[in-house]
Order: C-alpha cells, then sequence, then structure tokens
C-alpha cells in the first residue's frame, strides 16, 4: 500500500505546461457545438458526427481566419492553449475546428450503429480530404458566417493515433489547404496500407509541409504493426527528403 501510494504521487511523464492550464486575465475563446449530418452525393453519405468551434475573444468574423483542425473532437488541451498563445501574440487569433469521427445511425432497433472511424482516418487514399475541404468546411462557413483562409501556411491539423495519420494523409493530398501538421502516436501501420507512407515519402516529390511526431516506447505492437517504430520510420523518412520534422518521444 505504501508502494503505491509513493508511485501515485510521483510526477506524470509528461506534466502539463502552464500554456496548458488556465491563465488569470487571459481572455478566453468561446465554444460552439454543432452537428453535420451528410446528404445523398456526400463522400461520406449517411453520417452524422459533432463538431465544435473554438472562436478566439474579439474574433472577426469579416475577415478570413487562420484556423487549426483536429480529428475525434476536443483534445490536447486545445481551447485553453490556444487562449494562453494568442494572448502572449506567440500564435494569431486563430479558429479551431474539432471534429468527430461519423457515425452511420442504426438502421432500426435490432441493428447498431455504423461506426466510421477507421474507414475515414486509416485510409491513405483522398477520400478525407475531399470531405473536410469540398464539403465540411464550406457546410461550418455557412452555419456559422465565418471565413477559412484559403492561405494553406494559416492552416494546420492535427491528431492522435488514427487521428494522426488522418491528419498527415490530409497535408499530404492537398498540401494547397494544408502545411502544419501535428500527429500524435500516429496510426503509420498495415490498416489501410499507411505501411506504405516511409516509403511514400522517399520516393515522391517532396510536399511544401512541416511536422511534428510524438511516440515512445510503450506505444502499441499489434497485428498490424509497431506503433513506435512506425512512427520513428516516419520521422527518418521525413528527414532523409528534406522535410521540415521535429519530434518527441518518450
Amino acid at each position: 500500500i505504501l508502494m503505491a501510494g509513493v508511485l501515485g504521487a510521483q510526477e506524470p511523464e509528461f506534466p502539463l505546461t502552464e500554456d496548458s492550464k488556465p491563465q488569470a486575465g487571459v481572455a478566453k475563446g468561446t465554444m460552439v457545438k454543432s452537428q453535420y449530418v451528410a446528404r445523398e452525393g456526400s463522400v461520406f453519405p449517411g453520417t452524422e458526427r459533432e463538431y465544435q468551434l473554438y472562436l478566439p475573444a474579439g474574433f472577426d468574423k469579416t475577415k478570413p481566419a487562420a484556423f487549426m483542425v483536429f480529428q475525434d473532437g476536443v483534445i490536447y488541451q486545445a481551447p485553453v492553449v490556444f487562449d494562453n498563445l494568442i494572448a502572449k501574440g506567440d500564435i494569431p487569433p486563430l479558429v479551431g475546428l474539432f471534429i468527430k469521427p461519423g457515425v452511420v445511425p442504426a438502421a432500426n432497433e435490432n441493428a447498431l450503429p455504423r461506426f466510421n472511424r477507421s474507414f475515414e482516418y486509416d485510409s491513405v487514399t483522398p477520400l478525407y480530404s475531399r470531405f473536410l475541404i469540398e464539403e465540411f468546411l464550406p457546410a461550418v462557413e455557412a452555419e456559422h458566417g465565418i471565413r477559412f483562409s484559403t492561405n494553406p501556411n494559416e492552416a494546420a491539423i492535427s491528431g492522435n493515433s488514427s487521428g494522426g495519420i488522418c491528419a498527415f494523409m490530409v497535408a499530404w493530398h492537398r498540401p494547397d489547404r494544408f502545411r502544419r501538421v501535428f500527429t500524435g502516436v500516429g496510426t503509420y501501420v498495415g490498416i489501410h496500407g499507411a505501411d506504405q507512407l516511409p516509403v511514400w515519402v522517399r520516393k515522391f516529390e517532396p510536399k511544401p509541409i512541416r511536422v511534428f511526431l510524438q511516440s515512445g516506447t510503450g506505444d502499441n505492437n499489434l497485428y498490424c504493426g509497431d506503433w513506435w517504430m512506425a512512427n520513428q520510420m516516419m520521422e527518418r523518412s521525413l528527414s532523409w527528403a528534406g522535410y521540415d520534422v521535429n519530434h518527441a518521444w518518450g
């Protein structure tokens, strides 16, 4: 019991920094919740998904906004981090868009809903980038009366695990719209072909994107691959190919 108490009192391996904690005197942005239902003709027809918008304090809807997209909804304490970094002038007053993966509702009481996460996120095809850029972003703009910047250097995309490989693939397929990528414990393994990516990075002309990778020795090691090794392979391939890449291993 004593040992359990000592272990429980230890600092976590990655303690939150001050930027991830609410700060006194810092103006807070507004969070807006909504839902998007994909109609006939959608890239992912029949899916429904929740999403949230972070609008920075004093947000001016008349100007195109720098923005950052997150897969799997609100993660990384992002709204708090945005408040603090915007207040310090470290980042522009950007809009945060936190999207959950699609769900196809159950057809009847004897059926179950179909969860679309792996189909949308783990694929190396351009389907999700088409959905996000050509369908979802315009729908959000229309509903909330805002404009997202079309300058790809003012657009970032992020995600954890399958959401991480999804974020990378959006920028890979559409660097004309997204050039800033953050992935945590990215699923660069053989679920739907992402184990090919370290080779693709070496063989294709470099894309004008910047990438940050995070993983660690305790990451998944499953039937479809080794996350820790796959993230290291991605970092080595990106570095070899001349990309602007950084990482944090734990």
